[in-house]
């Protein structure tokens, strides 16, 4: 059962209830920290079901179990706790070049964003990385965090989020728009989902991983058996051959034992 009280203490935030910016930098940093992105943990048993997700059943698997989940489980969650805490919430929808290219949908990623004393922020705890740690404010401005620099470019009707380290250059995380969502507009990915579900006779050799956990000063990705480590805006990409490392790192990954 969803519990505010309980969610808060889970992520290490018990008592934080006030409605300012600092607050919300803390819960956002303290959830993606705490749970983990986890792109096995949504079960597809009977089928996908975006649009009428078990909140409560999902609150037990992905926090209280701290198993995580995908940005269509964390990120329907976080926006449930913020608005009963009382923020101001906006449904946002966005796509991966990537995302586009697999299934030609806007509706590939979501994402909220958050207005707060006149100003919005960009709040996302369920994207793998790397990508923006705190919440991010709308603005022309770049803004840097623990080493990162990200800004919002207008590419037509679209806005893209970039994302710079200290020695790479600039890189789309995502493109959206500022349109606001319902629940109902992911049947499209449901279904897309549904149909790949099926189709899907491939092997499982890891290369279908996909999880994320962020650092207190970065962020950690292991992407089928690209594992990236973010540190101070310093990236290192390895590729994972061996199948004892890949499952370790997995492990470490999922429970934050890590380093």
């Amino acid at each position: 059962m969803f519990d505010v009280d309980r969610y808060l203490r889970r992520i290490g935030c018990a008592g934080e209830t006030g409605v300012d910016i600092a607050t919300l930098r803390k819960l956002h940093k303290n959830h993606l920290m705490t749970i983990p992105y986890n792109g096995a943990t949504q079960d597809f048993g009977d089928g996908p079901s975006l649009v009428d997700l078990d909140e409560d059943a999902t609150f037990e698997t992905c926090v209280v179990q701290g198993r995580g989940g995908t940005c269509f489980q964390l990120n329907r969650l976080f926006a449930r706790l913020l608005t009963e805490l009382g923020y101001d919430v906006t449904l946002l929808a966005a796509s991966t070049a990537e995302g586009w290219e697999a299934c030609g949908l806007d509706v590939e990623h979501m994402f909220h964003h958050v207005t707060l004393d006149g100003e919005q922020w960009l709040v996302d705890v369920g994207y793998p990385g790397p990508s923006y740690i705190e919440p991010l404010r709308v603005c022309d401005a770049v803004q840097g965090q623990y080493g990162s620099q990200f800004r919002l470019v207008e590419r037509g009707s679209r806005i893209a989020l970039q994302r710079r380290g200290r020695i790479t250059r600039w890189s789309v995380v995502y493109s959206f728009t500022t349109t606001p969502r319902q629940w109902s507009d992911w049947k499209d990915m449901e279904d897309f989902l549904t149909r790949e579900i099926a189709a899907d006779t491939g092997p499982q050799d890891g290369t279908k991983v996909l999880c994320g956990r962020t650092l207190d000063n970065g962020q950690v990705v292991l992407k089928g058996r690209r594992h990236l480590t973010v540190r101070d805006g310093r990236d290192e990409v390895r590729t994972i051959t061996d199948d004892a490392e890949h499952e370790r790192l997995l492990s470490h990954l999922l429970s934050g034992s890590f380093g």
